[in-house]
Order: C-alpha cells, then sequence, then structure tokens
C-alpha cells in the first residue's frame, strides 16, 4: 500500500465568522485561515446594518405579558 497526496475541493464546506473586522475561515470547525473585510462593501439585506464593525440586525418584538395570555376569560378559556 502507498500513500499518494491527493486534493479535494472542499469550499462549499468551508464558513466564516466576522471577528474584530476579520473573516475567520473554518474547515470542520477548525480554523483555517482568516482575512481582512472592509464591512463598508457589504451589502446586507432589509434591517441588518454595519455599526462599529459589528452587524447589527433591527427588528421589532413584543414586550410585556405574553399575548396568548392577554385574551383569556374570567373562567381561564383563551
Amino acid at each position: 500500500m502507498v500513500l499518494q497526496p491527493k486534493r479535494m475541493d472542499v469550499t462549499g464546506r468551508v464558513t466564516g465568522k466576522l471577528k474584530d473586522g476579520e473573516l475567520e475561515l473554518f474547515f470542520d470547525n477548525q480554523p483555517i485561515g482568516k482575512t481582512s473585510l472592509p464591512l463598508s462593501n457589504i451589502q446586507l439585506e432589509p434591517n441588518f446594518e454595519v455599526v462599529e464593525n459589528k452587524i447589527i440586525h433591527s427588528f421589532t418584538s413584543t414586550e410585556g405579558p405574553e399575548s396568548r395570555y392577554t385574551d383569556c376569560d374570567e373562567g381561564g378559556w383563551c
């Protein structure tokens, strides 16, 4: 048996995580590299924006008691 060097395209399995203005690259959760990434050039979907090298998601949410309990009658039926 002879060991031979091989190469495989793993591009579709590489993931990235933004950290301190850099894009860290991972393959199977193992760090494999990083690159600087100017966040000013990133095109984001609506409700997302870049603020101080962080990606911020803007959304609305309810506050106060959960609505499923506010429409109950005196007998406890909702």
